[in-house]
């Protein structure tokens, strides 16, 4: 479909691989948009989201997203609004599992948060890296982390960045279960082949029903979250992270 990912499908379910191990998955421009248009037109029952062996995905790529933050408002509507991936993602009435394979840092966690359900790898690590590039995160990591493991438990994975592994991941539920990493993506297939066995309709109104329920307006939150990123794209502390990443050093803050 398009370089640096794949797509398939089994039966009833599609998958989807982020197929770039060299760059452990790390977002393009045009990933983001492979992956917004497969999500939107997929027409199966269920979807499982994976990696290329080693990593699930390790975010945005540094050197063509984070480096070039000054092109970013070009590629922005003119009024604040969800990335159009995530609305994809968080919009779809198709089940989604995510078979956590590696690494998932940045919006490759935010990317696993979206999923209904996450099945982790013994190897899996997770990660909200934000806060050390000087920004904030997706809508995920606001509005669904905190679901997931509780206010005070995603207030201090958001302010200190710092990666849990994969059985920390399950102690704070996280993940829904951890399995060995020969056994991912079977089990992951496994459990999508049991909810594309089930009554398509009835299963697409129980997603709808969870995201009225508990979600919050994902495009509003969008549109805020947007709109700080654009802010926060333009300082000191946010260049200051991605040239300290990029030469290999320790950055040094400044609040400016």
């Amino acid at each position: 479909m398009t370089s640096g990912m794949r797509y398939e499908v089994d039966g009833h379910v599609g998958i989807i691989t982020l197929d770039r191990p060299e760059a452990r998955n790390a977002l393009t421009w045009e990933l983001y948009e492979a992956l917004e248009r497969t999500v939107r037109e997929a027409e199966v029952r269920c979807l499982v989201i994976t990696g290329a062996d080693p990593a699930f995905c390790a975010g945005d790529d540094v050197k063509q997203i984070l480096s070039r933050s000054d092109e970013i408002p070009e590629r922005s509507d003119r009024a604040p609004a969800l990335t159009p991936a995530a609305d994809a993602l968080l919009h779809t009435d198709v089940p989604i599992v995510a078979a956590v394979n590696g690494v998932a840092v940045g919006w490759g966690m935010e990317l696993a948060l979206m999923a209904d359900i996450r099945v982790a790898s013994e190897r899996a690590r997770f990660g909200e890296l934000f806060v050390k590039r000087g920004l904030v995160s997706d809508v995920p990591g606001i509005g669904r982390l905190a679901q997931l493991v509780g206010r005070e438990a995603a207030a201090e994975l958001l302010f200190t960045g710092r990666i849990v592994d994969a059985e920390e991941a399950l102690r704070l539920r996280l993940v829904s279960r951890v399995v060995p990493h020969d056994e991912l993506l079977a089990t992951a297939l496994d459990l999508a082949g049991q909810i594309a066995a089930n009554p398509p309709l009835a299963v697409a109104r129980l997603k709808e029903s969870l995201r009225r329920a508990v979600d919050p307006d994902w495009r509003d939150l969008g549109a805020w979250v947007t709109a700080t990123l654009l802010e926060l794209f333009r300082t000191e502390d946010h260049r200051e992270s991605v040239a300290a990443f990029l030469e290999k050093r320790d950055p040094v803050y400044r609040g400016r």
